[in-house]
């Protein structure tokens, strides 16, 4: 019995180390692999660098906001950071009236703000103010180069078939006339009309760059706003700042948990060892939830996770006391396992149940970087339940009740 079950021990250990290990560096196999989870948990912009921009709409009372006006405004923005080349941009509605921007890793960051909050109003007007054609009249809007040696860029678009019926006809009455382009009310460019337009097809000039042009097109292409949007804050990390923060915690995790666990192993002698094999599984289950649930981690998620190792660890402590303090009174070791693990559990539930309200109240009511923080902590409570009120319990007495671990001084008491 004691070489079967000291066995079945060392099974499990190695199973949980093997598995620490696939998490921790993969596994190669043949033309698959198993990636490391650090490779697939994606790390938000305060640990990879981008920008973050929180609009909000501006109420009309002649023209009163909907949320069916926020959706078309949602799809614009992502539509005109799409065309920006931004690579798993987040946007998303805060609220009523809001609308968050994540952009990471951006390598133009202002020019990508001015882009995404600009209402983008286009009409061509006559002499007379008379409005030809709107933005809405555009199929497609291209920037290319213009001139025998392709020294300046135009936007070269081409019109949905009523809009060019209605530019034909507004370049007929107004031929040797000028047609202005006007942009949320500023005039762009001001062209002669010389000929009769009836392909639908034409170039709006006075592009002083090849990013003015672009940014002209990616407008023209993703469409007006339907609301006014002002930016309410903005905020940029850099790349490397954000490296250096994302080093910074896991190297400050790593040292923490290193800590914890010698104070475990010289405290508490065997039952501590078997906390920390308890620890480790504990960080593959959470790490490997979070890449499951493809969630974002941050820095507020990194201190979550964090936190809830200390809770993890101050669960086995619990656990570990009443074990002692049933030893002090004369039990038997098998007896003070099962009355420590009883007392404790009260203990434990009540104290993580309550952090665990407090996560969801967080999550519910924060936004962005608190919702990450309850996440993690969520999470991480949860599996630290159970890894302290099941794999360590299963393991103690899988021990004692083999014969293998006998004498209390290896409880500490």
């Amino acid at each position: 019995m004691k070489s079967k079950n000291l066995a079945i021990f060392m099974v499990i250990v190695l199973l949980i180390a093997l598995t620490a290990y696939i998490a921790v560096l993969g596994l190669p196999m043949g033309n698959y692999s198993i990636v490391p989870i650090k490779d697939v948990i994606k790390l938000g912009l305060d640990l990879r660098g981008g920008a973050t921009v929180l609009l909000q709409a501006k109420d009309d009372p002649a023209d009163p906001l909907t949320d069916e006006k926020m959706e078309r405004a949602v799809a614009t923005i992502r539509e005109r950071v799409d065309s920006l080349g931004v690579a798993e941009p987040t946007i998303t509605r805060q609220g009523t009236n809001r609308i968050e921007v994540q952009m990471p890793e951006i390598q133009d960051p202002q020019r990508a703000i001015e882009i995404i909050g600009q209402t983008a109003k286009l009409e061509f007007r006559d002499e007379d103010g008379n409005v030809v054609i709107t933005g809405a009249d555009i199929d497609k809007a291209n920037a290319v180069m213009s001139g025998e040696l392709g020294q300046s860029y135009v936007v070269a678009f081409e019109l949905k078939s009523e809009g060019a019926k209605k530019f034909a006809e507004g370049t007929e009455k107004n031929l040797n006339k000028q047609i202005g382009i006007y942009l949320d009310e500023k005039m762009i460019s001001n062209p002669v009309v010389t000929t009769v337009i009836r392909d639908g097809r034409a170039e709006i000039t006075g592009n002083s760059s090849r990013e003015e042009a672009l940014d002209l097109a990616t407008l023209i292409r993703a469409g007006a706003l339907p609301v006014d949007l002002e930016v309410l804050s903005q905020s940029l990390v850099g790349p490397q700042l954000g490296a250096n923060s994302f080093n910074r915690s896991v190297f400050a995790g790593q040292i923490g948990i290193i800590i914890v666990m010698l104070f475990m192993i010289i405290y508490y002698r065997i039952p501590g060892l078997i906390a920390n094999i308890a620890l480790v599984l504990y960080m593959v289950i959470v790490l490997g939830v979070l890449a499951g649930l493809n969630a974002t981690l941050t820095l507020p998620g990194i201190a979550g996770i964090i936190l809830s190792v200390g809770m993890a660890v101050d669960a086995n402590i619990i656990i570990f006391e009443r074990i002692k303090e049933e030893l002090k009174i004369g039990k038997t070791l098998r007896a003070a396992i099962d009355s420590g693990f009883r007392r404790a559990f009260l203990t434990i539930f009540d104290s993580n149940i309550t952090t665990l309200l407090a996560a969801v109240i967080l999550f519910y009511f924060g936004t962005g970087p608190i919702k990450g923080f309850a996440v993690t902590l969520s999470i991480g409570i949860l599996s630290s339940m159970f890894t302290a009120i099941v794999i360590t319990r299963f393991l103690i007495k899988l021990l004692v009740k083999g014969g293998i671990v006998k004498n209390t001084k290896y409880f500490g008491a």
